[in-house]
């Protein structure tokens, strides 16, 4: 391991212990999570999602930070697109049962926030092909020009109040990337049971999940970068 590895270890340790070792600290969470959602939206994925980026860099590149890399800009821009995914998760979440329901199967509304059964798991299931089909090709887009205008910028703090040439940018994209592994391969095979699992949880534990996923995401970008 290299002194990077041990310190990145020690500062995510020094974010998170506190919950775990002081009940006050994780009362305090409980109760600004319930209150400020949208807040905690922000901090769970400008933290969570930032450091899935840093060790997918690691594993791409050998380094957790680059002269590109741009960490208050990714983190401003994690932060807002996680309260994009938690305003998502509310909408899929409470809109696909009631399409169920629309198409008659009774109950579903009620079944998802009940015990576990097998009812409760297809709901879940439902509702991850519905987000992830829709929602998340777009958000992935969007991650993705962001994430490119940040290296643009090089890394600096304007990138977050320079435009962003959006034309430029989607025809550089690679598309055949996007498509033939983000899409065709993450989604179906990642995301639709992982978010699952997410929609299995209670409520207030969803986005926080969705947070740590954020970090696999991170990694699973490193491996797209690398493809050819």
């Amino acid at each position: 391991m290299k002194k990077s590895d041990f310190t990145f270890l020690l500062v995510a340790t020094a974010i998170f212990l506190p919950f775990f070792i002081s009940d006050d600290a994780y009362e305090w969470y409980k109760t600004f999570n319930a209150t400020h959602g949208m807040v905690m939206s922000f901090l769970k994925f400008a933290i969570l999602s930032t450091m899935g980026e840093m060790i997918g860099l690691r594993i791409s590149t050998g380094v957790y930070i680059n002269r590109t890399f741009g960490i208050i800009p990714r983190m401003v821009v994690w932060g807002l697109l996680g309260m994009g995914i938690n305003m998502a998760m509310i909408i899929f979440s409470k809109g696909v049962p009631m399409f169920m329901e629309y198409m008659g199967m009774a109950n579903a509304s009620s079944t998802i926030n009940g015990e576990m059964c097998f009812e409760k798991i297809m709901i879940a299931l439902a509702i991850s092909v519905a987000m992830n089909s829709i929602f998340a090709p777009v958000f992935m887009t969007l991650h993705k020009i962001t994430d490119t205008h940040i290296g643009h910028c090089g890394g600096s703090v304007k990138a977050l109040l320079t435009p962003i040439p959006m034309k430029r940018i989607m025809t550089e994209l690679n598309w055949a990337v996007l498509w033939g592994f983000v899409f065709k391969k993450t989604i179906p095979l990642f995301w639709y049971p992982a978010h699952t699992i997410t929609f299995l949880l209670p409520p207030n534990m969803r986005v926080l999940f969705a947070a740590i996923l954020g970090i696999v995401l991170g990694v699973l970008l490193a491996v797209a970068a690398k493809k050819k």
